[in-house]
């Protein structure tokens, strides 16, 4: 099964955008959910510009932006989550923690591989 990646951080950008109009307006969360929205976004607008990069090399860097941005928004879902009182959003916390991971996995080997690929061709 091909994972298509560029409609796949897309979703995780709107689902995290999703999820932030659905948290408190608080000073606290605020804060959080700004950032949140920052990073998430990043992952797919940075994952689709890998796809028109002109090396090997400019592939990579586009591609550990979106690995850095990812982990970013692992970590704004991780204490959205941690301080979340709503039982009602608890799941779809969760469910974006287990995509971020997952797109954060696919970055991570897409990366190593292109590495090996690159380092073969040298």
């Amino acid at each position: 099964m091909r994972i298509d990646m560029k409609s796949r951080t897309k979703k995780f950008t709107i689902n995290c955008s999703l999820l932030c109009s659905k948290l408190p307006h608080t000073r606290e969360f605020n804060a959080y959910v700004n950032q949140l929205i920052r990073c998430s976004s990043s992952v797919g607008a940075n994952y689709r510009a890998s796809q028109r990069a002109k090396s090997t090399a400019d592939f990579i860097n586009k591609l550990k932006i979106v690995e850095e941005e990812a982990d970013e928004s692992l970590f704004f879902l991780e204490i959205i989550s941690e301080i979340n009182t709503d039982k009602d959003l608890k799941i779809e916390i969760e469910y974006l923690l287990k995509e971020g991971n997952e797109i954060l996995a696919i970055v991570v080997a897409s990366i190593k591989t292109s590495r090996n690929n690159q380092n073969s061709r040298s």
